[in-house]
């Protein structure tokens, strides 16, 4: 079998919902990506917080991957859009914290999600059953990270899995209860 009939394997066993092959396309293609955002951004950090939003949303979409493309550019092609609306939402933060709007002056990233938010609006019981729901590796990393208070690195070595797989473990985790959260209401 060659490489690109192997990635098309592992591509359907993610689509059918395994884990396993999800963590390898991650290490398969983080480096691409990451690399390909490291050149555009100049920066470490939005290179990294757009790559693990990019496997985030490829996760989230890959029913909706075509075998026709190559799963690089694919992946690629979800990063620059991220990276646009990043820029144009910078660009519009900037333009009304320029023109009177004080409240928008914090810096973009320091800013909670909109996921973050409706977590902290629950109390604390209702947040719990609620995590209750999510499968056991998302209430994992949802209960080292934020009540055990583990940092990324810590949750990966406890877990014996990698920083980058945690990191969009945790981003899937916090979408998928916010969305518990969101259907409660």
């Amino acid at each position: 079998m060659d490489k690109t009939e192997d990635i098309l394997e592992t591509i359907n066993k993610a689509k059918n919902g395994n884990q396993i092959a999800f963590s390898r396309l991650l290490d398969t293609f983080w480096n691409d990506v990451y690399g390909f955002q490291l050149k555009r951004t100049e920066n470490e950090n939005d290179a990294e917080d757009i790559t693990i939003q990019t496997f985030s949303k490829a996760f989230d979409k890959i029913h909706t991957y075509n075998d026709s493309y190559v799963f690089k550019t694919w992946l690629i092609t979800i990063s620059k859009n991220i990276h646009i609306d990043l820029v144009r939402k910078r660009k519009r933060n900037l333009f009304d914290a320029r023109h009177g709007g004080d409240e928008i002056k914090k810096v973009l990233d320091d800013a909670p999600s909109m996921e973050d938010q409706l977590i902290k609006e629950q109390n604390l019981a209702n947040l719990l059953q609620d995590i209750k729901k999510l499968k056991p590796h998302y209430q994992e990393v949802i209960n080292l990270r934020y009540f055990n208070e583990l940092s990324y690195a810590e949750i990966a070595n406890s877990l014996n899995e990698p920083v980058n797989n945690i990191k969009v473990k945790l981003l899937r985790a916090k979408k998928l209860l916010s969305e518990i959260i969101r259907n409660k209401r």
